[in-house]
């Protein structure tokens, strides 16, 4: 594979697995603590992965759950933090200046701070309660990050008695990063497809629904707008026919994500319509991904994971045709703002 360290892929993706016991321990002692509610912040790329989980949690358990943003909530507050609460901040860098000032804040408000960091010594992994490093970089972070906060609701509801299949489900995740790798193989030749396919293109649609609608919106933000500066316009399924249907005509790139929960029918929707108007639809389908082994139910949970592994490979190949690193940047950490 292009510009792939493979045994490097399977030791990080392995690793995010490896902090689940150290991640529902957390959970369960906040729980017995007394913590009345959850709190996801994170800031970028990092919030948008926490995403899945919260909206896991959102449908699947009783327990309440706010996604915020970091800079927003230092400024407002919320009536809903305090000691009671449960703040997940998750981190590449461990030095995101928007959610170390977060961090402190919750810390102010009497809140229990869980933070995921992709490396240790760093402002975000020193001063939470509760901090779980697993490292990684921008090609890698995605999958792990996804894990990490999948393994923190399903330990919320394992420890509320929401389910009964925990362990089952951690075990088939356990197998997932051999599994991943053997899907980055079978996608490869599709991948260097694509990037050639879309090399050229000023300006994509991109669109998904459920536990792919982060994903859609995180490769349209972080990848081709800040990594390669092509202009995007992600926008969930249900929206897409409140506004946005509007810019399909012929030539303008849709790129639909479809996973493998309730919402694939919302997708199926787009999947419909756009091919009437553009003939620029290119459809990425999580069930067509082999995972031998893999149940339907933790298929389900695990689609923006599959997502991600693939179109790292679409990344890889298409900062190469478009000879744009992935690391160039104008502004990002480079100027003030």
């Amino acid at each position: 594979m292009l510009n792939f360290d493979e045994e490097r892929f399977v030791r990080i993706q392995s690793g995010a697995v490896a902090l689940s016991d150290g991640i529902r321990q957390a959970i369960a002692d906040s729980l017995e603590n007394g913590a009345q509610n959850l709190f996801f912040l994170g800031s970028g790329g990092a919030g948008i992965l926490m995403y899945p989980a919260a909206r896991l949690l959102q449908t699947r358990s009783t327990f309440p759950v706010h996604v915020e943003m970091p800079a927003e909530l230092v400024v407002t507050g919320s009536a809903h933090l305090g000691p009671q609460s449960i703040v997940v901040i998750p981190s590449l860098s461990g030095t995101t200046k928007e959610s170390v000032e977060a961090l402190a804040y919750c810390k102010s408000r009497g809140a229990t701070v869980i933070t995921l960091t992709g490396h240790a010594d760093t402002p975000l992994a020193e001063d939470a309660d509760h901090t779980f490093t697993n490292f990684a970089e921008d090609d890698t972070s995605c999958e792990s990050f996804y894990l990490q906060s999948l393994i923190i609701a399903l330990a919320v509801m394992q420890e509320r008695g929401e389910i009964d299949d925990y362990d089952a489900v951690l075990g088939q995740l356990a197998r997932l990063p051999e599994l991943l790798l053997e899907v980055k193989r079978d996608f490869e030749e599709q991948a260097e497809k694509f990037a050639a396919q879309i090399q050229d293109e000023p300006y994509h649609i991109i669109t998904g629904a459920g536990s792919t609608w982060p994903e859609a919106f995180y490769y349209g933000m972080c990848i081709l707008e800040e990594m390669q500066w092509i202009r995007t316009r992600p926008v969930h399924a249900s929206d897409f026919f409140h506004g946005t249907l509007e810019l399909v005509e012929k030539g303008v790139s849709v790129i639909l994500f479809k996973g493998e929960d309730e919402t694939r029918v919302l997708t199926e929707r787009v999947e419909a319509f756009a091919p009437t108007y553009t003939d620029k639809l290119s459809v990425f389908d999580t069930a067509q991904l082999s995972l031998p082994g893999i149940s339907g139910r933790v298929r389900a949970l695990i689609s923006p994971v599959l997502l991600a592994t693939i179109f790292e490979r679409v990344s890889a190949h298409l900062e190469v045709k478009r000879d744009h690193p992935l690391t160039m940047r104008r502004y990002y950490k480079r100027v003030s703002y």
